[in-house]
């Protein structure tokens, strides 16, 4: 017999460790896990903002939550984190890859370090996805990661949006978001095998409140919908991707953006 869609979307139980669960779109995704019944593990460079991330999540689940440091762009702080991760929380078995190391540099000013080093976010995304992977193998379970691409890494963005008033999209974000997408695929059909899913979330326009809203009022007549999308309107892509309602997916990506990539 079927299990009830919400047994299905229920998280409790379960342990997730979200990357940059402090940010604009990240500490919803953290809400979105805790109000699911997740222990969250929150990760970020500096541990007192990841602490300030966990203490603010939800317990009304009877979860609980904790905090570790990590910097995605440094493979030993990954492998230390995720250890510190596993030995605070008991076991992992969610990985949210959503911290992100940007550059504001467009195709006119970004030098090679510049764009090698966004391209260290996909690194990250990998090695520790890859920590998750052989902690599930070594607890002899299943798990999923969810990595955070979006839909600059489909399409390319519209130059008159942009024009005269800040610089281009940056083309180091493109690559590193393309990749990222194409990266599930790749993981999710070798990892199969391991119980071990691999989906991508993609953002569509989600843009911080400190951007430019001349911009964003550009941006807004791109949209199908002629609006931008709130962080809230990405909970329930997350928590689908991260239980047991998307047994059946792997190596797919659900673009969430108003229609944006639909035109």
């Amino acid at each position: 017999m079927s299990e009830d869609v919400t047994e299905q979307l229920d998280l409790s139980g379960k342990t997730a460790l979200i990357t940059g669960a402090s940010g604009w779109l990240g500490s919803a995704f953290a809400d979105a896990l805790a109000e699911a019944g997740a222990n969250v593990v929150a990760a970020s460079r500096d541990f007192d903002t990841a602490r300030a991330s966990a203490d603010g999540l939800s317990t009304k689940r009877g979860n609980q939550h904790f905090a570790v440091s990590m910097d995605q762009l440094d493979e030993s702080s990954i492998a230390e984190g995720f250890a510190c991760a596993v030995s605070t929380a008991g076991k992992i078995d969610i990985v949210v890859n959503n911290g992100h190391a940007g550059d504001a540099n467009d195709l006119t000013s970004a030098s090679a370090e510049d764009f090698n080093r966004v391209q260290q976010n996909a690194t990250g995304y990998f090695l520790l996805a890859r920590h998750l992977r052989d902690h599930l193998v070594d607890r002899k379970t299943t798990g999923n990661v969810v990595m955070i691409g979006s839909m600059y890494g489909q399409v390319a963005s519209y130059p008159d949006a942009y024009d005269g008033l800040v610089p281009a999209s940056p083309v180091s974000y493109h690559a590193l978001k393309g990749g990222i997408i194409h990266m599930t695929r790749h993981l999710a059909v070798y990892w199969a095998k391991d119980g071990v899913r691999v989906n991508c979330l993609s953002p569509g326009p989600f843009p911080n409140p400190r951007v430019n809203q001349d911009m964003v009022e550009r941006l807004k007549k791109k949209s199908p919908m002629g609006r931008m999308g709130r962080p809230e309107e990405l909970k329930g892509a997350l928590v689908f991707l991260a239980s047991e309602a998307s047994s059946y997916m792997t190596g797919q990506n659900i673009t969430i953006d108003g229609g944006w990539t639909a035109w």
